[in-house]
C-alpha cells in the first residue's frame, strides 16, 4: 500500500475505547489492514524464552508462581551456568528462533557477580547472531548501559495492567517503578519490550488504559506482548476464569492499530488455545510467538517447537529471519 497509517503518540482514551469496542470482524479487518502496511503477514518471529534463575522472588505479583511467598510446585533454581545458557541459545537458533530472551526471577538487578555473569551471557548470545532480550526486574540507567554495551537488543518490562488496577495485583513495587525502568532502558539505547496480562480480574477500561499508556509513550515499545493469565496453583489468581480467545484477539487487534510498527507478541496462554484460535490472533496482527524446547514459558506450560513449526506450516506462515531489524517510532 502506498499510504501507511500514521504513527501517533497523542491517542486519547476515548479513541482507543472506540477502536476496542468495534464489532469484532470489523476490528480484525482494520487491524489486518494496518498490519500489512508495515509487516510481512506471512512472517512470524519465533522467540525463545529461558528462565536463567527461577523462583524465590520477593515480589508479591498475584499471578506469579515464582513469588517466594506463594506455595506452588515450582522449584527454586540458581542462576544457570553461562555455557548452559549459550547452549540453549544455539539450540533455539537451530530450531528457527531469531530472538532469545533470558529471564531471572529478581526484583531488581544488583551490581554483583550474578549480574557480571548475565553480562557474559548477553555477549555470548549476541555472538550467535540472535536478538538478545533480558527481563531481570528493575534496572538503573547505568545497569542498562552495561547491558547495551554487552550487546543487549531488547529489555522486557511489562506494565502488567492499568495504572488504576495495578495495586490490586502487586504491592511490592509501583507502576511508576515500571515506567522508570522502561525510561532507563530507552536512555541506554536498548529497544523496549512491554505489554501486559489480561485475565487478572481487570475491566475492559483497565485494558484500554494499559494500551493507552503504551501508545502515548514518546516512542512506542518495539515489542508489545499480550499475555493471557496462566493460572498457577498456589497463587491468589489460581481460580480466575480462563481468558476467552476473542478477548485476546480484541486486545491484539487494538494494539496493532494504535501501535502499527510494533511487534505484537502472542505470549502466555497459547497452551489453552487451539490452532484455529491462534490463527485468528495472527490475522488480528500478532506477528511473534514464544516457544521453548522444554515446552514451558518460564514456569508454565507452552507448546513445543515442533508443534509450533507444524502450526506455522499449516497456516502458510514462516519464521522471521534472524537479525531482521524492527523499525518503530
Amino acid at each position: 500500500m502506498d499510504k501507511k497509517t500514521e504513527i501517533r503518540h497523542n491517542w486519547t482514551k476515548e479513541e482507543i475505547e472506540e477502536i476496542y469496542h468495534l464489532p469484532l470482524m470489523e476490528l480484525i479487518y482494520k487491524a489486518a489492514t494496518v498490519h500489512r502496511e508495515r509487516h510481512d503477514p506471512s512472517e512470524v518471529q519465533i522467540s525463545t524464552l529461558l528462565s536463567i534463575k527461577t523462583g524465590g522472588c520477593p515480589e508479591d505479583c498475584s499471578y506469579c508462581g515464582q513469588a517466594a511467598r506463594y506455595h506452588t510446585n515450582i522449584k527454586v533454581q540458581a542462576l544457570l551456568p553461562t555455557e548452559t545458557v549459550i547452549a540453549h541459545a544455539q539450540k533455539a537458533k537451530d530450531s528457527g528462533s531469531s530472538r532469545f530472551c533470558m529471564a531471572a526471577a529478581w526484583r531488581e538487578v544488583r551490581n554483583n557477580r550474578d549480574f557480571d555473569r548475565v553480562i557474559d551471557m548477553v555477549k555470548g548470545v549476541n555472538e550467535l547472531g540472535l536478538e538478545v532480550c533480558c527481563t531481570l526486574g528493575m534496572l538503573t540507567e547505568e545497569q542498562a548501559i552495561r547491558l547495551q554495551e554487552a550487546g543487549l537488543y531488547a529489555y522486557n518490562h511489562n506494565l502488567d495492567t492499568s495504572e488504576q488496577y495495578y495495586e490490586e495485583i502487586i504491592s511490592t513495587r509501583t507502576f511508576d517503578n515500571r515506567i522508570n525502568t522502561i525510561n532507563n532502558v530507552r536512555k541506554a539505547g536498548i529497544t523496549v519490550c512491554s505489554g501486559g496480562i489480561i485475565g487478572l480480574g481487570e475491566t475492559h477500561r483497565d485494558r484500554i488504559s494499559m494500551i493507552l499508556t503504551l501508545a502515548t509513550m514518546p516512542k512506542h515499545p518495539e515489542s508489545v506482548p499480550i499475555n493471557a493469565l496462566a493460572r498457577v496453583e498456589g497463587t491468589p489468581l489460581e481460580n480466575n476464569e480462563k481468558v476467552d480467545t476473542w478477548e485476546m484477539v480484541r486486545m491484539i487487534a487494538t494494539a496493532r492499530i494504535v501501535m502499527p510498527a510494533s511487534m505484537v507478541r502472542l505470549s502466555a496462554g497459547r497452551i489453552e488455545m487451539t490452532e484455529t484460535e491462534q490463527a485468528w490472533c495472527f490475522m488480528a496482527g500478532a506477528n511473534s510467538i514464544f516457544t521453548g524446547e522444554r515446552e514451558t514459558l518460564l514456569v508454565t506450560p507452552n507448546p513445543g517447537v515442533s508443534e509450533d513449526m507444524q502450526m506455522l506450516e499449516t497456516l502458510g506462515l514462516k519464521p522471521m529471519k534472524s537479525n531482521q531489524e524492527v523499525k518503530c517510532c
